[in-house]
């Protein structure tokens, strides 16, 4: 079965700390580190992505790229993000697909649950992406032991064999 997981950019940047400490002092950092943050979640959870954010008060075209392999969507003008995810959700669900939704508006939730996709709140999803991050990290660390030695071995192992290396 196919994820995709559509996530309310500004919804997430309101709600999680970091990013609204961030949004403070540079809005655009904000959202580039939520892409990234995203990025590394997709990665890890092998997942498609797509983060929406708002143009509704903003004169011009809708505008849709790639960012870290991450799908970025900004609306049209007279578009809200909602719309635009209710819009999505109906459209990419499929018989092998499920959907999910991140955001922490009540009624959006409840629209595309409706829709057929799985809601998940912006608390949620700031969780799961901080547990992506550690696998990601505890990942890169065993990769380095493992370069190192030559092993690809668990930790524990590495420390009993340091430990015996050193006479312990």
């Amino acid at each position: 079965m196919k994820h995709i997981l559509l996530v309310d950019g500004y919804n997430m940047i309101g709600d999680w700390p970091t990013l609204k400490k961030l949004r403070e002092v540079d809005f655009e950092a904000a959202r580039n580190r939520l892409v990234e943050l995203l990025a590394e979640y997709q990665a890890a959870k092998g997942i498609r992505v797509i983060v929406v954010f708002d143009a509704y008060l903003v004169q011009g075209k809708k505008s849709q790229y790639r960012q870290s392999g991450v799908e970025v969507i900004y609306t049209a003008k007279n578009e809200t993000a909602d719309e635009h995810i209710e819009k999505l959700s109906n459209e990419l669900k499929g018989r092998q697909v499920q959907i999910h939704v991140a955001t922490s508006d009540m009624t959006e939730q409840n629209v595309v649950f409706g829709n057929g996709a799985l809601r998940k709140s912006a608390r949620e999803l700031e969780i799961e992406v901080g547990i992506a991050k550690k696998a990601i990290a505890a990942d890169v660390e065993k990769t380095k032991v493992a370069r190192r030695t030559g092993l690809d071995v668990s930790e524990t192992v590495m420390e009993k064999l340091e430990r015996i290396r050193r006479g312990l």
